[in-house]
């Protein structure tokens, strides 16, 4: 009597794709409501239909998203951007054609057509067009607006590669179109036009002073304290942005005494001073925000019991402004 062979259920896994049969892959996922990894300038994000409430919802899923942080929807231009807000303002419209595609997200009040899960059951939508060619290949192929919060696990190091991606969701069945490095490599400009003066919700390397300027008026920097109503915008929460390694913003006259067990990620120096892993970035403001978050996923992911993150350079400019908002994220507990 033969004996029967264990069946034995296939592994799954997230894969990289690039090229045409990507994006080919990347419309089939959108298409049955389930989440693909894409590349934009600014981090990777986890795209799923905007306008579909169970397509959205499994990107929460996914993410381990708290049904109380909005999305941001991106889209291929004003044209797709204007069904989906109750009034496109000359205000919005003046910003999108100077600062679109790139990383700015305009908030405007919601239209009917926008599921309120986008939204954090808010009133307003946080919209934007990216400055990639694929994720604009894929939207433009797709037809539709697609949501695209960082593709992480909810709360840590955002990923500008694809390969950052796939170590957060490994076994999760994620295709992820390949785009390489994310060139600005910090989340985008986040700007409230739904009611009053404008305001940044969130800084990123397009700064107040130059959406001052192409407004013609003041905008405003906003309180990161909300006042219980729905929030308007992502990276409005607490700890955000964090290694799963505990890390801590150092001087620079106190990286002589990292000891080898502490990750050290470093402007000034070339090398860790014990021999522990390291991590270098530029000094310049656009160089160090784009190499910021990689420079956390190799050292989080390296044997270390902590990470030393050297404080950035002192100067006044809206990227360094960003970048420290980040770190503050990243190195705070709870």
């Amino acid at each position: 009597m033969g004996s029967k062979r264990a069946s034995r259920t296939p592994r799954v896994m997230s894969r990289i794709l690039s090229g045409p049969e990507a994006i080919a892959a990347g419309i089939a996922e959108l298409t049955a409501h389930r989440p693909v990894a894409f590349p934009t300038e600014t981090v990777y994000g986890l795209g799923a239909d905007a306008l579909n409430e169970e397509a959205v919802h499994a990107v929460f899923s996914l993410k381990g998203r708290p049904s109380t942080n909005p999305l941001i929807v991106h889209v291929s231009g004003i044209e797709m951007a204007q069904p989906l807000v109750e009034e496109w303002t000359e205000r919005a419209d003046a910003i999108a054609r100077a600062h679109w595609p790139g990383p700015v997200t305009i908030v405007l009040k919601k239209s009917g057509c926008v599921p309120g899960i986008v939204c954090a059951g808010g009133e307003t939508v946080a919209i934007r067009c990216p400055a990639h060619p694929v994720a604009l290949a894929l939207i433009e192929a797709f037809g539709r607006p697609i949501v695209g919060p960082s593709a992480n696990p909810s709360g840590w190091i955002s990923p500008t590669t694809p390969e950052h991606v796939l170590a957060g969701f490994p076994e999760k069945d994620l295709v992820i179109i390949d785009g390489g490095a994310c060139r600005a490599g910090i989340e985008s400009t986040v700007l409230d036009l739904a009611s009053g003066a404008p305001r940044v919700l969130r800084p990123g390397v397009v700064g107040r002073d130059l959406l001052s300027n192409t407004l013609g008026v003041d905008v405003e920097h906003a309180s990161l304290v909300e006042d219980g109503s729905p929030l308007r915008s992502p990276g409005l929460l607490g700890a955000h942005y964090q290694p799963r390694t505990p890390c801590r913003l150092v001087k620079s006259s106190d990286l002589a005494s990292a000891p080898s067990a502490a990750a050290v990620i470093a402007w000034s120096i070339s090398s860790h001073p014990s021999g522990g892993v390291f991590a270098g970035l530029p000094g310049d403001p656009e160089g160090y925000a784009s190499g910021l978050y990689s420079a956390m996923h190799r050292a989080d992911a390296g044997p270390c019991g902590e990470i030393w993150i050297e404080h950035p350079p002192a100067g006044d400019n809206a990227i360094w402004d960003a970048v420290l908002e980040r770190l503050a994220r990243a190195t705070k507990s709870g």
